[in-house]
């Protein structure tokens, strides 16, 4: 004979009660922002036990951040870093939709141009593209700056990598959503740029976001041909001070604000095309 419980209302009512007068006590968002300010509370702590020596940290701040000039007159640290993305990042979705568009053609010189091209660019070394871009183009009458070299490097290497999320977007639209259009009298071009395009950026603009944070990442790559970006001027400063620590913790702050940009706009992209899936979410 199974035995009854004396207390069903307490072992079964109790947990839910407590966990729904806890949600009403802390929100999401207050739990988030509890949550976010610990671990940011411990990476703080992380670092101050390096002994960290803030003045030269506030006497190469406004030179990592950008706030002064090079010695060539041109943009330095942060402010050049997000130059060389922002040109970077239009080359490269103007490449990446290029590029997708071919992919998704009946063409067989356009898919192979443009499926050659993806395949090598995703397939090399982005300092080795950097370098080749660089070095290369002189043997060929061709001399571009480090500056010009670098956006080239990165709108060739993001772009390949820019076509296939672009390529996946497009795709996931259900066929039936053309027939739709096109029984409506749209025309083919019509169809794409006002029901495909739209209903497949929800799908093309997290992991695009994505690709642009590494961007602006590997864009320290650029150092190596004496571009005075964050990383550049990080390193020059941490070696002449013999100290690296705070050099490269002052980069790595930087690096991050400037990501957390990033994902503040994806956000938005995000609540903007994703306004008829509100519901699923």
């Amino acid at each position: 004979m199974t035995a009854l419980n004396p207390h069903p209302a307490k072992s079964v009512l109790a947990p839910n009660v407590k966990s729904s007068l806890l949600g009403r006590t802390f929100g999401f968002k207050t739990r988030l922002y509890l949550t976010w300010g610990a671990l940011l509370g411990f990476c703080i702590f992380f670092f101050l036990s390096f002994d960290l020596k803030f003045s030269i940290i506030l006497d190469k701040w406004p030179n990592l951040v950008g706030l002064r000039l090079g010695p060539n007159g041109f943009l330095q640290g942060a402010a050049l870093t997000l130059f060389l993305c922002i040109c970077s990042i239009g080359f490269s979705l103007l490449l990446g939709f290029v590029t997708a568009l071919a992919r998704l053609s009946r063409s067989a010189v356009a898919f192979g141009v443009a499926s050659f091209y993806a395949s090598f660019f995703r397939g090399t070394p982005l300092l080795i593209q950097i370098l080749l871009i660089y070095l290369g183009l002189p043997q060929l009458g061709v001399v571009p700056g480090a500056i010009s070299a670098g956006i080239i490097a990165l709108s060739l290497n993001y772009g390949a990598y820019l076509s296939e999320i672009f390529r996946a977007g497009i795709m996931a639209v259900p066929p039936g959503q053309r027939e739709a259009a096109a029984a409506l009298g749209l025309r083919p071009t019509s169809a794409f740029l006002h029901v495909v395009l739209p209903q497949a950026m929800r799908t093309i603009i997290p992991p695009t976001t994505s690709q642009f944070i590494s961007m602006l990442k590997d864009s320290s790559l650029i150092s190596v041909m004496g571009v005075w970006e964050v990383m550049f001027l990080a390193q020059s400063y941490g070696r002449s001070s013999y100290r690296y620590i705070e050099m490269l913790a002052t980069a790595a702050l930087i690096y991050w604000l400037l990501s957390i940009g990033l994902e503040l706009i994806q956000h938005r992209l995000e609540r903007h095309f994703g306004k008829g899936f509100q519901n699923q979410r």
